[in-house]
């Protein structure tokens, strides 16, 4: 006599039954890029079926998906050169691309949850994310005053959760106590807390045109060989005052998931990023893979590993499956 576990995946009824991880649309992000003008829509070569897109085109498409049961969206800013210089000013201008945005989001579609990206990378004219001193390395305390001034705009324009992603030291910590002595203690903070250097972010940064002027970001995100370092950052941000925490990027770093998922009560969102979506559509597009179905399975993965919710450019593929799957 030995045991026969296949009698509970015999009939799809059963399979059904005793799944135990679930993929809805509420478990998902979409990310969003957001260019200047009106009625513009440009096609990101590397991201097939990935567009930078007009505020009014935008509108259209966060309003489409929250009807599908997405719950949240993400804004990154494409910022045009002539904006952009070493001390990246242009991230806290009021009248700026971001803060205009979620104006205009939070007043046509309230019960969308909006996240912005607080990091300087798009604004700067050297392509780091922060400011860099004059023996060209990020000075971390002068950076967290520019990341205040960007997360207080953002605030201000209402913004539902701001979420650093810069990896600067103690930058929850000063966000959260500016936040809170300027009367914005409902702007939530959704600290990137174990952020990886990733060869996986080059089509994110042909997305939003920005790119190193020298260097690499090693001193401040973290090296992918480390594990205990990504729970140590976890925990310190916690203590900092965050209310979730997300592990960038999710598919090479499903163990950093499990652990951190291990250490903390808190919300964990994990970004499953340009270059994981580019490597399945380029294989889809050869006709070596389904790309909706890789993509599936590879959002169960990150679920399965303890993420709460998922960033994920390949949303519209996912709620495909998700369709079917009803």
């Amino acid at each position: 006599m030995f045991k026969r576990p296949r009698r509970n995946r015999s009939l799809e009824s059963l399979r059904m039954l005793i799944q135990e991880n679930h993929l809805h649309a509420s478990d998902l992000v979409a990310p969003l890029f957001l260019i200047e003008g009106t009625n513009k829509k440009s096609a990101i070569k590397k991201m097939p079926g990935i567009y930078r897109k007009s505020l009014d085109c935008l509108l259209e498409e966060a309003e489409e998906l929250h009807r599908m049961g997405v719950q949240g969206i993400a804004l990154f800013p494409v910022i045009e050169t002539s904006l952009k210089n070493e001390m990246a000013t242009e991230s806290y201008n009021e009248n700026g691309l971001i803060p205009i945005a979620i104006k205009a989001i939070k007043k046509e579609i309230p019960s969308l949850c909006l996240f912005t990206d607080v990091a300087l990378d798009p604004y700067t004219s050297h392509g780091h994310d922060g400011i860099v001193n004059s023996q060209k390395q990020v000075d971390n305390d002068k950076t967290l005053e520019v990341l205040i001034k960007q997360a207080l705009t953002h605030a201000k324009a209402g913004v539902d959760f701001i979420a650093p992603s810069d990896m600067m030291d103690g930058r929850v910590k000063v966000l959260r106590k500016a936040l809170d002595q300027e009367g914005f203690t409902n702007t939530g903070i959704l600290s990137y807390s174990a952020k990886y250097t990733s060869a996986l972010y080059a089509t994110y940064r042909d997305a939003i045109r920005t790119s190193l002027a020298f260097g690499d970001k090693k001193s401040y995100q973290l090296n992918p060989a480390n594990s205990r370092e990504a729970i140590l950052e976890s925990i310190i941000d916690e203590e900092e005052g965050a209310d979730m925490l997300m592990i960038k990027p999710a598919l090479f770093y499903l163990d950093i998931i499990s652990k951190v998922r291990a250490k903390t009560n808190l919300p964990i969102a994990a970004f499953h990023v340009s270059g994981e979506y580019a490597m399945v559509m380029a294989a889809h597009e050869k006709g070596y893979l389904d790309a909706d179905q890789v993509f599936y399975e590879a959002l169960l993965s990150i679920k399965r590993a303890g993420a709460d919710f998922i960033f994920t450019y390949a949303i519209r593929n996912v709620l495909s499956k998700i369709e079917c799957a009803l």
